[in-house]
């Protein structure tokens, strides 16, 4: 599965500003069909996303677009018109039941039929926003095997359970540890949601940090200047991958010599440490970091 720490939303009707987000070197680009498009300026915005797709170097982003929810009346008519431009993957928004995953699902099988793609290529993200969203969680998980992620939309969600933000964030705390644990139960990645005040990086850092401790793999981006903090925030340090080898290399050893739990710098390493040092290793392999 491909490694997504940073998924920047570039507004699918602006060339310039998709232009400008494939050279940014993001894990992935989200051309964005649904809430940053004008409903007048949807069928624009299809023809300059599919453009984009066809004409662009995106380096090693990722390409994905947000389409509509498939509770409505547009999804069809973006599926249309990207499927053949062959991004790398469809976000789906506002995902509530299976049916919604299946049904995309089976669109997206349709276009691959239709031109000779490999079955499965086109992948597909589902964002979890409303209050049935979190309910249905694990009916949604196992939606389809196109599913790789689960995306948790804090801002929607608040607004559907008419619960007020705060910068704890107590008030979607529940949902924030739900989408995590059934991603995690389904084999799947988790993607946490926006942090919406573009002037405070440090705090972004901060909750990018939060969010990783919690299990996720990455987290979505509104502005370029949030890639490099969050990209950072979910890419293990020299210190944590120097740690992981050094406790996984003690393992080694006390196994050789038929110990099970052993003592090493004054702390109780048994199984659970040593499968979070391998995740450790594992994330900075994702990410490209030399650990062997």
């Amino acid at each position: 599965m491909r490694v997504r720490r940073a998924l920047l939303f570039m507004p699918g009707d602006d060339r310039r500003k998709i232009e400008k987000g494939a050279a940014l070197g993001a894990d992935a680009v989200i051309l964005d069909l649904e809430d940053g498009v004008a409903l007048s300026r949807k069928q624009q915005a299809r023809a300059v996303a599919a453009a984009a797709l066809a004409e662009l170097d995106f380096g090693r982003s990722e390409r994905l677009v947000r389409i509509n929810p498939a509770s409505g009346a547009l999804w069809r008519d973006d599926l249309a018109a990207i499927a053949p431009a062959r991004p790398d993957g469809i976000v789906l928004p506002k995902v509530e039941s299976a049916e919604d995953v299946q049904i995309t699902a089976a669109a997206l099988d349709a276009a691959e039929r239709a031109r000779g793609w490999p079955p499965g290529g086109l992948r597909l993200l589902a964002i979890i926003e409303t209050a049935r969203g979190v309910v249905n969680l694990g009916a949604i998980a196992a939606g389809s095997p196109r599913l790789d992620a689960l995306i948790f939309g804090a801002e929607d969600l608040a607004g559907d359970l008419g619960a007020t933000r705060t910068p704890d964030g107590a008030e979607v705390f529940y949902a924030r540890s739900a989408v995590v644990l059934h991603a995690r139960a389904a084999g799947l990645q988790a993607i946490d949601t926006p942090f919406v005040d573009l002037r405070d990086l440090d705090g972004l850092a901060v909750d990018a940090r939060r969010a990783r401790q919690m299990g996720y793999d990455g987290k979505l981006a509104i502005h370029p200047r949030q890639i490099e903090p969050i990209q950072a925030a979910f890419t293990p340090d020299a210190a944590e991958i120097e740690r992981a080898r050094r406790l996984l290399a003690a393992f080694a050893a006390h196994q050789a010599a038929g110990t099970g739990v052993f003592d090493l710098d004054g702390r109780m390493v048994d199984l659970p440490m040593v499968r979070a040092a391998e995740t450790v290793l594992a994330r900075a392999r994702a990410a490209g970091l030399a650990v062997d």
